[in-house]
């Protein structure tokens, strides 16, 4: 009887030991990561971790993962509903991308993934190049805030689904995207699916010195508002025979070979633009309709192609 007791004793001792390592390695929904932390680390607020790689793994789904000071946080994948906050100002969080991708989402289906005050650095053009500042492809939502994406090869932020899903992109800065994509761009933002639609709504962002500064191809869905698309090849692309739908507001396209190219199959909405100092303004090989007061001043030609639907004014 006393040796069953004592083996008793001995299960329920390693009962309660099994229990604490389980709760240890219990995820929490809040983590940190610093500069001078350590992965091995709990990812606490006193104990951070050092990269997102190694505080994602620490991190419960729907969680969020907090940067404590100016650091290079590395290149990370979310496969899981998260928040990444770089803290108080666009560049408080670094990601340097040589040669890789900065963020990759390939998420579930009901995902929402939310990057905020992020500086996403593709290392620049001529110094082994990053591909994409974000990869979403897959995941129900993206949503994109104060943050700078800057010196990729292929996209800055990449859209590229089989499935439907939501698109934020907010206050927000693209640029020096001016490499070879593999196929579409290169472009600030590239929306594209092969199923159900992109809903993807862009407000005050601003994008520069890109070939491309939006692309959107099949299925997708634009609506730009409050932005700047300045000093690109093409500032904003509807690819031919992608299907794709663009609605432009109180926007200021300038300083481009082309401001809008709509393509054949395509549609734009434009209104209360300024479409300034451009090779051409609107090139109209789809339709085009202007609802409101678009501003054309001093482009080489203010459109070709189709005629514009509705109220043109100077």
């Amino acid at each position: 009887m006393t040796r069953i007791k004592l083996l008793l004793n001995m299960l329920a001792v390693f009962v309660v030991c099994l229990a604490c390592g389980s709760m240890a390695q219990a995820q929490a929904t809040r983590t940190w990561a610093s500069g001078v932390g350590d992965d091995v680390n709990p990812c606490s607020r006193t104990a951070p971790c050092k990269t997102f790689g190694g505080t994602i793994s620490k991190t419960a789904a729907g969680g969020e993962i907090d940067a404590l000071d100016p650091a290079g946080y590395g290149a990370v994948t979310i496969t899981k509903s998260l928040t990444i906050d770089g803290g108080t100002g666009s560049g408080w969080a670094s990601i340097l991308a040589s040669l890789t991708n900065g963020i990759i989402i390939n998420a579930g289906a009901n995902d929402v993934v939310i990057l905020r005050h992020l500086s996403i650095n593709g290392v620049n053009k001529t110094n082994g190049p990053g591909l994409s500042g974000i990869r979403f492809l897959a995941g129900q939502a993206l949503h994109v805030e104060s943050s700078q994406i800057f010196g990729f090869n292929n996209f800055g932020i990449e859209v590229n689904k089989t499935a439907a899903a939501d698109v934020r992109v907010i206050d927000t800065t693209i640029s020096e995207i001016r490499g070879g994509a593999p196929s579409g761009g290169p472009a600030g933002i590239f929306l594209k699916t092969t199923v159900g639609n992109i809903s993807a709504s862009l407000t005050n962002v601003q994008i520069t010195r890109c070939i491309t500064g939006i692309e959107v191809q099949n299925n997708a869905i634009a609506s730009v508002t409050m932005s700047g698309l300045t000093n690109n090849t093409t500032g904003l692309n509807l690819l031919t025979g992608g299907a794709g739908l663009a609605n432009v507001d109180r926007t200021l396209i300038s300083s481009n070979q082309t401001g809008i190219n709509v393509g054949t199959g395509t549609n734009a909405r434009i209104s209360d633009n300024t479409i300034v100092q451009n090779s051409t303004g609107v090139n109209n090989g789809g339709t085009t309709t202007t609802t409101q007061d678009n501003k054309f001043i001093g482009n080489t030609n203010d459109s070709l192609g189709n005629a514009l639907a509705g109220i043109l004014k100077k």
